[in-house]
């Protein structure tokens, strides 16, 4: 029996849930509309928002896409953002970062309706999830690996969980998920950083390991206990001379070496990466059935 958690299979269960979803909002003459804004031609981004595109049209979720050229303003971008909000047929907004370096990231995403936030990065959903209101939204990403966490059957109350990283989008809101008083939640979290002192013993000592640090294979098999479950978030881009592009993408985690020792693992790719996605619509079909009740 394989330790693997497979995102793409649990992402596909979720998909299925929402075009349901989608459905029966359709069947009352509702199109759920999901608006993405790129700026620049930063390549990542436009990979990643063209895959966000094609798993909207799969669903029959409307999505549209503006794309602005790099040298935009700030202020032409919140001008935009302010149309989208006043927009009824959209209920969702992903700006997609990274954004170009003279566009303060925190002002957009503030700028965006907290109702439209399906990113939650706004302030207003923040605050929510810290204060366990859940008629907020959850970034993608830590809902996803908490969600991947709940459908393999793995016990999270009471657990001792270590999240690797502080970062906004993954490592705070993963903490704030796991720590909640709340069905699968309660568990005793532990987040370590950059100036955390010995990291290794606090995840030795760990359940459930989340790497989100964004350093190529910083969980180690030394690290981590036998039989604790590993959840790597890491997207990280190396030197490989055998590769036709002379590099490519690993975790945070050495795979090989760590997936003996773990209880369950997920691969990367195919663990956390196709769950952002599939919470992203999710989130969007939420906010399409908020906005019309």
């Amino acid at each position: 029996m394989t330790n693997l958690i497979d995102g793409r299979a649990v992402a596909e269960q979720i998909h299925a849930e929402t075009a349901q979803r989608i459905a029966a909002l359709k069947g009352r003459g509702v199109q759920a509309g999901l608006a993405f804004v790129r700026v620049g031609e930063d390549p990542a981004s436009r990979v990643y928002v063209g895959m966000k595109e094609k798993t909207s049209d799969r669903l029959g979720l409307k999505s549209t896409t503006t794309v602005l050229p790099t040298a935009t303003t700030q202020a032409e971008l919140l001008t935009l953002i302010a149309r989208l909000n006043n927009d009824a047929a959209v209920h969702g907004i992903l700006v997609q970062a990274p954004l170009p370096a003279h566009i303060d990231q925190a002002v957009i995403f503030a700028a965006v309706s907290p109702a439209k936030d399906v990113d939650g990065f706004h302030p207003v959903n923040v605050g929510k999830l810290m204060l366990g209101d859940t008629t907020g939204f959850i970034p993608c990403t830590p809902a996803g690996v908490h969600e991947l966490l709940i459908r393999s059957g793995v016990k999270i109350t009471g657990a001792e969980v270590v999240v690797l990283g502080r970062g906004n989008i993954v490592g705070k809101p993963m903490t704030a998920i796991l720590c909640q008083k709340a069905r699968y939640a309660d568990a005793t979290v532990t987040l370590c950083h950059s100036r955390t002192r010995d990291v290794g013993a606090h995840c030795r000592r760990a359940d459930i390991i989340i790497a989100a640090m964004g350093v190529a294979h910083f969980v180690t098999a030394d690290m981590v206990r036998p039989g604790a479950v590993v959840m790597d978030v890491g997207v990280n881009r190396i030197a490989d001379p055998t590769s036709k592009s002379g590099s490519r993408l690993v975790g945070d985690v050495d795979f090989a070496a760590v997936q003996p020792i773990a209880g369950r693992i997920t691969p990367n790719p195919g663990g956390v990466g196709p769950m952002t996605i599939a919470m992203l619509m999710r989130n969007t079909v939420q906010a399409a059935e908020l906005a019309t009740r």
